[in-house]
């Protein structure tokens, strides 16, 4: 009877000795494909691994990370290490800059050094994981000081990478400089994230600050207070079909004198079509891959941009095809001298196959409407803007209602009317 049990508990153990190896190797596997997936879907961050040496128990491994600046095709290059311990469910992975956080000869963070993390899970789920401590940073040039308290930063993948959440927590971030301070108090974000199709998501979140103090050094200061940015996305007719919504809102202006507010922005997209819009993404992608990354500059390469265009414009036609409506429903911006509110849309119908066939033009059968209302007294009480609204009053695009200056204009048939004056618009989609 021991000998059995003798024989079950080696049995067990050995399993249990063994179950960290598989986890690693499966680990292993992920990371190389999480990684050839970073860089096949964008052409700004490339993520190279080095000299990945696994053992029973955990593993190391080292590479670089590169950011090209989309603007000048620049490159950045960052080299980390990374150790990981296996477990019998997941890995855990922990990064680390090659030569520290802090640049050479500097001390960013009191006591402690951040600590970025990856945890993984066989079953294809992942947690990315930023704890910072506090951080003062001076660059001796310019004789600025970037100071953090420290937060939070995690990301939760799940459904091997179709499921995103994210959760950001900074209590205070603080900039100061000889010719301006700025201190952010409060921020958090929470966002919600679904893979649809290509390179859409839908989901829903919010950026939230409680306020942000800035304080020039030859003007007066200013706060902004309770600043928040919500979003949310959603997929109709069976994914076939995408709305949209984002809100900004800042609940009060203050000076040394006033407080002013609340002010809003909202923009809206209904009826977007998923696979046309996928479509011209990619093929915007593309172009901008091929700026950035040229080949010989030869044939091949005019054919890949021709080809590229020639996507990205049948893709446009696609989308305008399908119906469509977008805009900003709602514009509020309150001032000491009154408000400043608005709207405008632009939309186009959905075809049938023969009117899609028989269409032109895009704008041919685009539709839009703007109105715009302010105070006249915010133009009489800032000279230089007054100046900029000057030649809108006087070609009639800016009339005067009482103690408004308002704009109402409408978009059909490639005609373009604005307070009643009539203009033609070029056909240039």
């Amino acid at each position: 009877m021991k000998t059995k049990w003798m024989i079950a508990g080696v049995g067990v153990l050995a399993v249990a000795g063994g179950l960290p190896w598989g986890v690693g190797y499966v680990t292993e596997h992920q990371w190389q494909q999480v990684t050839a997936e970073v860089n096949s879907t964008q052409p700004f961050l490339h993520v190279e691994t080095k000299s990945y040496q696994r053992d029973i128990l955990g593993a190391r491994f080292n590479g670089s990370i590169s950011l090209r600046n989309p603007d000048t095709g620049e490159q950045r290059h960052l080299d980390y290490q990374v150790n990981v311990t296996h477990g019998v469910t997941g890995s855990l992975m922990e990064f680390q800059p090659e030569g520290g956080w802090s640049a050479e000869n500097a001390d960013w963070f009191s006591g402690e050094e951040p600590r970025l993390t990856l945890e993984t899970r066989v079953w294809g789920t992942a947690v990315l994981e930023l704890e910072a401590p506090e951080m003062k940073v001076t660059d001796v040039d310019t004789g600025e000081t970037l100071a953090s308290s420290g937060g939070l930063a995690r990301i939760e993948i799940s459904d091997t990478g179709a499921q995103a959440d994210a959760l950001v927590v900074w209590p205070a971030v603080t900039l100061t400089g000889p010719d301006l301070d700025i201190r952010i108090n409060d921020i958090r974000l929470e966002q919600t994230m679904s893979h649809l199709a290509s390179q859409v998501w839908t989901g829903s979140g919010e950026i939230l600050v409680e306020s942000i103090a800035v304080a020039p050094a030859q003007e007066a200061p200013f706060t902004l207070q309770t600043i928040s940015v919500s979003n949310s996305s959603e997929s109709i007719n069976d994914g076939e079909r995408l709305d949209s919504r984002m809100v900004a809102e800042v609940a009060g202006v203050s000076t040394l004198d006033e407080s002013y507010g609340p002010h809003r922005l909202v923009f809206a997209l209904s009826g977007l079509n998923v696979a046309a819009w996928s479509s011209l993404t990619e093929s915007l992608s593309s172009l901008q891959e091929l700026a950035i990354n040229p080949t010989s500059g030869g044939p091949e390469q005019f054919e890949q941009q021709m080809a590229a265009m020639l996507q990205a414009e049948t893709s446009f036609r696609d989308l305008a095809a399908a119906g469509f409506s977008l805009g900003f429903p709602e514009l509020l911006v309150t001032t000491p001298e009154g408000v400043v509110e608005g709207s405008a849309r632009i939309s186009h119908p959905e075809l049938t196959e023969n009117q899609k066939d028989e269409m032109l033009m895009v704008m041919q059968q685009m539709t839009g409407e703007v109105d715009l209302g302010l105070p006249l007294a915010l133009a009489d009480a800032y000279p230089d803007f007054r100046m900029q609204l000057a030649p809108l009053i006087k070609q009639g695009f800016l009339v005067q209602d009482g103690g408004r200056l308002t704009l109402d204009a409408s978009m059909k048939d490639l005609m373009l009317d604005v307070n009643g004056m009539e203009f033609p618009l070029p056909p240039f989609l």
